[in-house]
C-alpha cells in the first residue's frame, strides 16, 4: 500500500506536521496548478480542489500561494470528490522566476524539488546563457541541477564533445546526460538517476523534447507532442504543471515552456553558482569592489591573464546585476503595496468610527 513517504513526505516535512493544525484533516500533495486551479494527490487518486477563503484572505505574496510539489493540509467534502486546501507545509526547495513581462513579482514554478533537469536540445535551442539562468535558478531553490542534451541525433560526435565540453567549463554543474528520445542513446543512463520516492522537474524551452521524454519514462503517448517550427522555435505542447508518478515510485515534475526567464532575488543564487568568482573577489583590494573598473580587482586581473573566460565573467555580471535591479523593484513594490494595505485598514477603522458616532447621535 502507498505511504505518504513513498510520495516524498520524509522526515522533515513529518518534522512540521505537529505544526500544523491537522484536527479534522488530511495531508496531501499539490499535482497540478492551471491558472488557479488545483489538483491534490492523495494515497489514491487526484481531486479538484480549491483555496480555503481565510487563506485566501491571508495571502500577502503569490510566492504563499500552492505550487506543484507543494504537501498541503485539506479538507475533503461531497464524498471526497473535491478539497479545501488550509495551509502549506514550508518547503524544503523551490523553483521560481520573475513573472513574465513588466511585473516585478515572483513566479513559483514547483517545490519541494529533488533534482531539476535543465533540458536544452543539441540542435536549434543550444543556449549557454539561458543554460546559466536555469542553473541560477536551481542554485537559488536549493535544488540539484543535472543538464540534460536532448536530440544528439542531429549532430555529429565531433560537434557533441564540443557542446560538453563548453558547457563542462563554462557551466556551474558537474553532471550532464546526453540522450537521442529517437534512437534511445543515453536514456539508460538517465533512467538510472531516477530513484523511487524523490521528486524530479524538467526545466527548458519549448520544442527540446521534454514531453517526449516524459512520454518515453511512461512508456506510452501519455502527452501530446508537436515537431518545432522550420525557425527551430518550439511550439508549446505542456500547458500547466504537473507531477506525473513513474511506475518504479519517482516522481516528474513537467513545466510549459519558458521564453522569458527573468530572475528575481537570486544574488545567493549567482553566488552559489560562481562560486569560482566569489573566491577570486577574496583577493580584490576594495571589500565592495564592483569588478567593473575598479584598481586591483583581483576578477578583472584573473579574465586579462585568461584564468577567467571573458564569457563565464560577462554571464556573471549580467546576472548579478539584472538580480539587483529586479530586486530593489520588488521590495519597493512590497514597500508601497504595505503602505496601501495600512492605509486601508485606517480608513474601513475611520469609517467604523463614524458610522459608530452618527448611530450614537
Amino acid at each position: 500500500m502507498i505511504k505518504l513517504n513513498d510520495m516524498g513526505f520524509d522526515q522533515r516535512f513529518q518534522s512540521h506536521a505537529s505544526e500544523l493544525r491537522l484536527e479534522g484533516r488530511n495531508i496531501a500533495r499539490i499535482s497540478a496548478v492551471d491558472r488557479g486551479s488545483y489538483l491534490i494527490r492523495n494515497l489514491s487518486k487526484d481531486i479538484p480542489a480549491e483555496l480555503a477563503g481565510k487563506f485566501s484572505f491571508q495571502v500577502e505574496s503569490s510566492i504563499d500561494l500552492p505550487c506543484v510539489g507543494d504537501w498541503v493540509t485539506v479538507q475533503y467534502y461531497n464524498n471526497d470528490t473535491v478539497a479545501i486546501i488550509h495551509e502549506v507545509f514550508p518547503r524544503k526547495t523551490f523553483l521560481r522566476r520573475k513573472s513574465a513581462g513588466e511585473k516585478v513579482d515572483f513566479q513559483m514554478i514547483s517545490a519541494n524539488i529533488d533534482v531539476a533537469f535543465i533540458v536544452q536540445s543539441c540542435h536549434f535551442d543550444f543556449n549557454m546563457r539561458r543554460m546559466d539562468r536555469y542553473l541560477v535558478m536551481a542554485a537559488d531553490g536549493g535544488v540539484e541541477p543535472i543538464v540534460v542534451l536532448t536530440k544528439t541525433d542531429l549532430i555529429g560526435p565531433e560537434e557533441l564533445k564540443e557542446k560538453l565540453a563548453a558547457i563542462k567549463s563554462s557551466t556551474m554543474t558537474g553532471r550532464i546526460l546526453a540522450l537521442s528520445n529517437i534512437t534511445g542513446t543515453g536514456f539508460a543512463e538517465f533512467q538510472q538517476v531516477l530513484v523511487s520516492g524523490k521528486t524530479y522537474c524538467l526545466l527548458g524551452s519549448s520544442g527540446v523534447g521534454k514531453t517526449t521524454l516524459l512520454n518515453r519514462l511512461i512508456g506510452q503517448e501519455a502527452f501530446d507532442t508537436r515537431a518545432v517550427s522550420g525557425t527551430g522555435e518550439g511550439i508549446h505542447t505542456t500547458t500547466r504543471r504537473q507531477l506525473i508518478v513513474l511506475n518504479q515510485g519517482s516522481m516528474v515534475i513537467d513545466t510549459p515552456g519558458m521564453r522569458e526567464l527573468g530572475l528575481l532575488g537570486v544574488s545567493e543564487g549567482v553566488n552559489q553558482g560562481f562560486e569560482d568568482i566569489v573566491q577570486l573577489s577574496l583577493n580584490c583590494r576594495y571589500p565592495n569592489c564592483g569588478h567593473s573598473q575598479e584598481p586591483g580587482c583581483a576578477v578583472q586581473a584573473a579574465v586579462t591573464s585568461g584564468a577567467l573566460t571573458k564569457y563565464r565573467y560577462s554571464s556573471y555580471m549580467k546576472l548579478k546585476d539584472e538580480s539587483n535591479y529586479h530586486e530593489l523593484s520588488y521590495l519597493d513594490k512590497r514597500k508601497k503595496d504595505k503602505a496601501f494595505g495600512r492605509f486601508i485598514k485606517s480608513a474601513k477603522k475611520q469609517m467604523k468610527t463614524r458610522n459608530g458616532q452618527r448611530k450614537n447621535q
